[in-house]
């Protein structure tokens, strides 16, 4: 039996799937007689529309990421998906108005009058290829480029077995897109590694398959039958390693190549351990499956090792959506002696403390993404984010002084937030423009399928409908819309928009600033040295000689009241501050930390205060985009020097 797994645009091309990556190896090792190959079209459409317009990396990435709260990748493709050349061109342009520049609406245009002729290509070398079945995973914007391919392919050869299957396959979205899209003949819906061999053998044996769970299928009358889904996870044991033959090979020969450096993509863990205690309210990340599950570390370690080994790649994106607390002490400490100069990019959990990002770093992390969203402790609270925001402010500093790069996000319109739960940050943003800034503005959130804001109505979101997107890329009645989307709009809540005008301008200006931007500290014992070049701040060189204030500043690399530092620092804090009954009281406290702040040297926020200043460890050499950094600042520097020499 030979089965063919496409990914289609607009999977990124720098990764390989790991979800096809994993069925491939599935099938070889599962199902007997057969055997699997993947087509990479997402890399084959690069190349194919680089030879017939101006096309460039950050185009790609456009309709592959940037763009995805606009449906604008997956409009390109509807009108391959349904025949039409026009399909809902004025409804696209008239929803997009405000969001596209006139560039970026045109090129979308072009590329969506263009996109039969790719997809009708890939059918065509699919049906070449003739195999037994094919398969089409679907995650983001792919699913218009793989309902269109699967429907070219049906209509070329109807013998073919069409299945899709992926994230936006999962729950009532597979049982829709089944009902909805008679050429696809199954959708396999949640987990794969078990469930699409399954469907394989039933099908090499001519059996219906009605034992597979979560298959979508069709009865003899031809009606639309969806088997009941698992209600038990697949154990860490069943998560198999992928196989990502091909992949590099094809990336070699495109003309992306020159475009991406490739990156390895492993999983560790599924679902998420917070998540299963406090599900973040706006989070579907986790879909139908939150329970976590991570894999025997010895097990992980060697799958990393083995796929540097093969692959002689080093970078390394680890999709687990949180960490395992667990790998702390056994799997990083074994990468760390492992001899491989690993690149690592992993997700985390906000409150991890100092030594346990520097273990991270040491085992070759160097980006991470630790769900920040806010720096307001009154709205993590709203999103159940179990932090405050001096914890996510001493995340962005602890991870300066590790040498990691935080990405992260800003959101807002949270049912019961208001205006002054984000001027006080607004203020305090010119004291972080030294740390990681937010990746891009803030962001009103999206109320998303699986997350506690769309399943319970009572958290302040109900009459939900499908973002409008959908409407110009598919024809389906609203009932039908509403089953297969993801996204879903409500009227706003949360902030007005002058709010958010001033929240993202303190964001862009953060943003920019942030590559010239410096503070760090350096504790000598007897005194505290800073050292600061921001552009809110007038001073560079602070000394803290006196003990208190010395003991106070050490007392402040952790989230403390003026309560809780006041009595600490009286009743000793630390090594190197002995008790000191007589010690500051809580006034001269409150006079020191509101000194500060004025400088710039603390964060404050529902009542805690916590230092900004990470340690002098060279930050900018510890920083990834240093040298850029420093041959922009070199060039400025020079252009200066010749604007103000004598003729």
């Amino acid at each position: 039996m030979h089965i063919l797994l496409v990914n289609m645009p607009w999977a990124s091309i720098d990764l390989p799937s790991l979800a096809l990556g994993i069925l491939k190896r599935s099938v070889d090792e599962r199902v007997p007689d057969a055997h699997a190959e993947v087509m990479h079209a997402n890399i084959d459409y690069v190349d194919w529309v680089t030879r017939r317009t101006e096309f460039t990396l950050r185009d790609y990435e456009y309709y592959s990421l940037a763009s995805y709260f606009l449906g604008c990748g997956d409009w390109v493709f509807s009108s391959a998906l349904y025949g039409d050349r026009e399909w809902r061109v004025e409804e696209f342009t008239e929803a997009t108005r405000e969001n596209l520049s006139d560039a970026r609406g045109e090129q979308a245009l072009l590329l969506h009058t263009m996109a039969e002729e790719f997809v009708l290509d890939v059918a065509r070398r699919i049906v070449d290829l003739a195999p037994d079945v094919v398969g089409f995973t679907s995650t983001f914007q792919q699913n218009a480029a793989a309902l269109a391919a699967a429907r070219h392919v049906k209509r070329l050869a109807p013998g073919i077995v069409t299945v899709l299957g992926g994230a936006n396959c999962d729950g009532k979205q597979g049982e829709a897109i089944h009902r909805n899209f008679a050429f696809v003949d199954y959708v396999v819906r949640g987990e794969a590694e078990e469930s699409f061999p399954a469907l394989l053998t039933a099908i090499a044996r001519k059996e219906v398959p009605t034992e597979v769970p979560g298959l979508c299928r069709r009865d003899e009358q031809g009606r639309s039958v969806a088997n009941p889904m698992s209600t038990r996870p697949l154990p860490p044991a069943a998560i198999l390693p992928p196989d990502y033959t091909g992949y590099f090979e094809r990336l070699a020969s495109s003309g992306a190549r020159s475009w991406v450096e490739p990156k390895l993509v492993v999983e560790g863990a599924r679902g998420c351990w917070w998540g299963e205690k406090h599900h973040c309210t706006f989070c579907g990340l986790n879909g139908s499956s939150m329970q976590f599950r991570s894999k025997n570390p010895a097990v992980f370690f060697e799958e990393i090792v083995e796929l540097a080994r093969r692959h002689r790649v080093l970078d390394m994106y680890v999709v687990d959506n949180i960490l395992d607390m667990n790998y702390l002490k056994s799997l990083l400490p074994r990468l760390r002696e492992s001899g491989y100069d690993l690149r690592l990019q992993y997700e985390i959990k906000s409150n991890m403390r100092l030594s346990q990002l520097r273990t991270l770093a040491e085992a070759g992390v160097v980006y991470v993404q630790p769900g920040i969203e806010n720096l307001d402790s009154k709205v993590l609270a709203l999103m159940d984010k179990g932090v405050t925001g001096c914890q996510n402010v001493r995340m962005l500093r602890d991870a300066a002084t590790a040498g990691l790069t935080v990405a992260w996000n800003y959101l807002h319109g949270f049912p019961g937030e208001e205006a002054d739960d984000y001027d006080d940050a607004v203020a305090q943003m010119p004291a972080l423009e030294h740390l990681n800034p937010p990746a891009s503005q803030s962001a009103r959130i999206a109320i998303e399928r699986f997350s506690p804001y769309f399943n319970n109505p009572g958290l302040g979101f109900s009459d939900l409908r499908p973002a409008q997107q959908y409407r110009f890329i598919y024809d389906l009645p609203e009932a039908e819309m509403f089953d297969l989307a993801y996204i879903f709009e409500v009227p706003p809540r949360g902030i007005a928009d002058e709010v958010v005008e001033r929240l993202n301008a303190a964001i862009v200006a953060w943003q920019h600033a942030y590559a010239g931007s410096r503070l760090t500290h350096c504790d000598l014992g007897d005194r505290i040295v800073l050292v600061s070049r921001r552009r809110a701040f007038d001073w560079t060189v602070l000394e803290l000689t006196d003990p208190g204030e010395a003991a106070l500043f050490r007392l402040l690399d952790q989230p403390h009241t003026v309560t809780a530092a006041t009595r600490k620092l009286r009743a000793g804090a630390g090594d190197r501050a002995p008790a000191s009954p007589d010690g500051p009281d809580e006034a001269r406290v409150r006079e020191i930390l509101r000194h500060w702040r004025g400088l710039g040297l603390v964060y404050e926020d529902g009542g805690q205060y916590v230092h900004v200043a990470p340690a002098s460890v060279n930050q900018e050499l510890l920083r990834l985009g240093y040298l850029k950094e420093n041959d922009a600042r070199q060039a400025t520097d020079l252009a200066a020097r010749l604007q103000s020499a004598p003729a």
